[in-house]
């Protein structure tokens, strides 16, 4: 059996740890209980994950004295992250009378992690929280950090609180289940980190990806990294004041492509629209003579070379022009007092914030990027 890798997340009083390894959803109730100990449990899934993963988990906690109160299956899919399914969660975590130092346990992807996460933190004012992902996004990002929240039809992730977990629970076997185009949507987050600021880490990655996708030991070291790499990022800046800002790479552009798409996963799901994103971030930083199209070229090589969509081109069915690609980027929580802000890259492993960004050298940009 490969072995387990833990990475803690150090903030203070509430740091925690993501363990990252096969079989731990069996292993879920010692865990669970060493760490939150007495504490009562509500599930959150989707209909998905929870045909192939939910009973595993349940008895997982059960056989380590963890009591399941409640358990939530949700439909799949970014359009769960809203207000009706909010209040689903809310009802049923009241409805099972579970109190603040009980739990709410997310087993799922990133909308899961998000809509749970958000649940947790305003029920009772804020209840403890355990990140269970079942994705390689999940994994790699959405799972860390504390970030939650749902969907406005004005944009993503516009409603929210931070709500750090009590404990994340990477189980990598798990991925074995995940469809190839889910798991090629993480990679691109996987690959995110190597361009903010570990370019060791991208070239790694574009000699080991194989491996990463075949799973093992490659797969384990590839999460924890980009684990790692997240956890520093987090514990120096934990409410996206500053450097933060660069896990964002690729996101405000893929931000604006997931909403033109009406977040339709069949079209585009969020690994997809970073993998984009990342690649319109170096072309547009190259454009800006910031950085080499050579490197811009280079990064799309390896994100096209896995199976990833890197052109605007490439989403399926119609899209709306420049200017109403640039009104989404401008609803993008990026934006800060109307300056446009955008992560733009010296190069690779060499990604910056730039504020003040022109916004007619953006809407120029998405009206070659369209044709």
């Amino acid at each position: 059996m490969s072995r387990t890798v833990t990475v803690e997340v150090g903030l203070g009083d509430r740091a925690y740890d993501i363990l990252i390894g096969p079989g731990l959803l069996g292993r879920a109730g010692e865990t669970v209980s060493s760490r939150l100990p007495g504490a009562r449990v509500a599930i959150v899934t989707d209909e998905n994950v929870a045909a192939s993963h939910l009973e595993t988990l349940k008895s997982g906690l059960e056989s380590g004295g963890v009591a399941v109160a409640a358990t939530v299956t949700l439909p799949a899919g970014e359009k769960t992250k809203s207000f009706g399914h909010l209040q689903e969660v809310v009802d049923a975590v009241l409805g099972a009378k579970l109190e603040r130092r009980d739990a709410v346990v997310a087993l799922g992807g990133g909308v899961i992690g998000d809509l749970a996460g958000f649940a947790a933190g305003i029920v009772r004012r804020g209840m403890d929280f355990v990140q269970v992902p079942t994705s390689l996004l999940a994994q790699v990002d959405s799972s860390v950090g504390g970030k939650t929240g749902i969907n406005s039809a004005r944009g993503k992730n516009l409603i929210g609180v931070f709500h750090q977990p009590k404990l994340v629970l990477a189980d990598s076997s798990v991925l074995d289940t995940l469809p190839i185009r889910e798991f090629r949507a993480g990679y691109a987050e996987l690959a995110k980190y190597g361009l903010i600021d570990r370019p060791a880490f991208f070239a790694w990655l574009e000699k080991n990806w194989q491996e990463v996708f075949d799973g093992g030991d490659a797969r384990i070291e590839a999460i924890a990294e980009a684990c790692r790499a997240k956890a520093d990022v987090v514990a120096r800046d934990e409410f996206e004041t500053g450097d933060r800002a660069l896990l964002n790479l690729g996101h405000t552009f893929g931000h604006a492509l997931e909403a033109a798409t009406a977040y339709d996963g069949a079209r585009l799901v969020h690994g997809e629209g970073v993998s984009i994103g990342m690649v319109l971030a170096h072309r547009f930083s190259a454009r800006l003579n910031l950085a080499s199209q050579d490197d811009a070229a280079r990064v799309e090589a390896h994100l096209k070379a896995v199976g990833l969509p890197t052109r605007v081109a490439d989403i399926p069915g119609e899209l709306p022009g420049p200017e109403k690609l640039f009104d989404y980027i401008t609803q993008d929580k990026k934006v800060s007092r109307g300056a446009l802000t955008f992560i733009l890259t010296r190069g690779i492993g060499q990604s910056f914030i730039a504020r003040d960004v022109p916004a007619s050298e953006v809407v120029a940009f998405l009206r070659d990027s369209l044709e």
